[in-house]
């Protein structure tokens, strides 16, 4: 019987070794075994055949040879209307096991169907049931063969005892070995759910980490500008008015901007003065990123281009200009520099930003130890790997701050400056 015919069972009817497959549809041990099934099947038929003809060829059309080859047709009909019984399933095989019985007693030949008839209670009757039905049909066969013979034969008697203990052995095998398919298949289905909980939740983290970062860098960045503005024109109003109220222009302006930032960090858009893969808008967002960045703030900074400048992702360019920004925020609350440069280098398979400050320095060992400190350096590390690429802080007092990113090109990024020559100083690195 094909797999997808096989019976439903209750589950009382199961045995307790055995598993329930998918909810609502509990099937038998060998549901799955296809191939083993159609042969019972084919057994089934042509042994009742067999044991009709051999009868019949044996007492003729006399006798109770109607009645044999009457109850062998509907042995085969019961048998071949197993489909549509599915809702009283043992109710069917019991009535099968009895016709068999009542056909047995009156010709023994038909005690090879013994075989597949006990394959089918097992595999429809829960297994004690089951096992009793079998039996049942051992004495039965032992009783038919030892009347015919008219002796108790010790071989009538071992060998349908044997054939059924290897049966159910068999049977109770494969139950044990379905169960424990089912089980590994549930634990899989598990273990599939739980990892895609777990990458829902790591999405969610990145995604949160990600819009702590943008926050950072742009609202947060801006509103520390228009602080320091205010704080400038508040020292002015009194004895410098013209410069008290450019302040105030410029902290406006620096507003204005922030309510753009902040609505493209809700678009997830890469910035508005970035259209598509320009070249040339980038290395002006740069410029003017940088000097917005540090604009009266008494910091001088120099933006420098090296290398042949190369069309890149909106993303990539995104994190340049990000990253490029939250350092002289850094330079310009902690570092009390005088002078910043900011060097953008393009070589064959990688984009470099170095940022570099001629600050107090600080050491790094200790910045790392305070988990107060550090969290936009954190930030800017995590933007670059996400795009493949690294991050590397040298610091130490007295001595200035160097930070350098390093962003690989992707493929189409390559082949728009295949053939340029390197024009990156020595002591510059690749991507690695």
């Amino acid at each position: 019987m094909p797999a997808e015919s096989a019976w439903h069972y209750d589950p009382c009817h199961m045995s307790t070794a055995a598993r329930p497959s998918p909810p609502g549809r509990l099937r038998g041990i060998l549901a799955e075994v296809g191939v083993l099934q159609a042969a019972l099947h084919v057994a089934f038929v042509v042994l009742t055949l067999g044991s009709a003809v051999r009868f019949l060829s044996g007492h003729g059309l006399g006798g109770r040879t109607p009645m044999v080859i009457g109850g062998a047709a509907l042995l085969l009909f019961l048998y071949a209307v197993r489909r549509f019984a599915e809702p009283h399933a043992s109710a069917w095989c019991l009535a099968l096991v009895v016709l068999w019985v009542v056909l047995t007693a009156s010709a023994p030949s038909f005690s090879w169907c013994a075989v597949p008839l006990a394959f089918v209670a097992l595999r429809v009757l829960a297994f004690g049931r089951a096992c009793l039905v079998v039996t049942a049909m051992i004495v039965t066969v032992v009783a038919a063969w030892s009347r015919m013979l008219g002796e108790i034969n010790p071989t009538i008697v071992l060998g349908p005892v044997w054939v059924a203990v290897l049966a159910v052995m068999a049977y109770r095998a494969l139950e044990r070995d379905a169960a424990e398919r089912q089980r590994l298949l549930d634990e899989l289905r598990q273990a599939q759910g739980e990892l895609a909980d777990a990458q829902h939740r790591a999405g969610a983290l990145a995604e949160r980490a990600r819009l702590s970062r943008e926050i950072r860098d742009s609202v947060a960045q801006g509103l520390s500008s228009i602080n320091l503005l205010l704080l400038a024109a508040q020292h002015d109003w009194g004895s410098r008015p013209m410069a008290a109220q450019e302040h105030v222009a410029q902290a406006a302006l620096t507003a204005r901007d922030g309510i753009e930032e902040v609505r493209r960090v809700v678009r997830d858009l890469a910035p508005a003065n970035l259209p598509g893969h320009d070249t040339a808008a980038l290395i002006s967002a740069l410029r003017e990123t940088c000097q917005q960045a540090v604009l009266q703030t008494g910091v001088a900074v120099d933006v420098r281009v090296e290398g042949n400048p190369t069309a890149l992702s909106a993303p990539r360019a995104t994190a340049l200009l990000r990253t490029a920004r939250g350092e002289l925020a850094n330079v310009v609350d902690h570092a009390r520099a005088t002078q910043a440069t900011v060097t953008l280098t393009y070589q064959s398979d990688s984009v470099l930003l170095d940022v570099i400050d001629d600050g107090r320095g600080f050491d790094p060992q200790r910045a790392a130890s305070d988990p107060g400190r550090g969290r936009g350096l954190r930030g800017i590390r995590e933007r670059v790997a996400t795009l493949g690429g690294t991050m590397v802080m040298e610091s130490a007092l007295g001595e200035g701050t160097a930070l350098a990113v390093c962003l690989p090109m992707n493929v189409d990024e390559q082949k728009s400056s295949a053939g340029r020559p390197a024009t990156a100083p020595s002591g510059r690195y690749h991507c690695g």
